[in-house]
């Protein structure tokens, strides 16, 4: 549903010349961040932990031994979440050494799909 969203905010940028100046400013900035928050929601949500809808991918995807193993995790999910969106990078700071991947792989992963559907709706002068 978010990536839907994200293409008919990208869809609605030719849109705006048709507006007057003012309106057209903020229904750019409007439809920029409608684009960029969900894709980064759509991001996240495939993140491959449990609570989330990539968490059950996995599940679908791996043997049921595994898929058990894995599964167990599900209830620790949000803990986990937060030690590597905020704990993990709070203690790299302390002790000076990058520990913010988690946040550095949905970026590019963010960034990535951004471009595809800017180029899919034929905005790639937006890039």
């Amino acid at each position: 549903m978010n990536i839907g969203l994200a293409i008919v905010a990208a869809s609605a940028f030719p849109l705006i010349v048709y507006l007057p100046a003012v309106a057209a400013q903020w229904a750019a900035l409007n439809l920029k961040n409608a684009l960029i928050i969900n894709v980064v929601l759509a991001v996240f949500n495939v993140f491959p932990l449990p609570p989330l809808d990539g968490g059950r991918i996995i599940l679908g995807l791996l043997p049921n031994v595994l898929a058990k193993k894995f599964a167990r995790i599900e209830p620790y999910g949000l803990m986990i979440l937060i030690g590597l969106l905020i704990v993990l990078p709070l203690l790299g700071s302390q002790l000076g050494i990058n520990l913010d991947f988690v946040s550095y792989l949905i970026s590019v992963a963010t960034n990535a799909v951004i471009r595809t559907i800017l180029r899919l709706t034929g905005n790639s002068y937006l890039t």
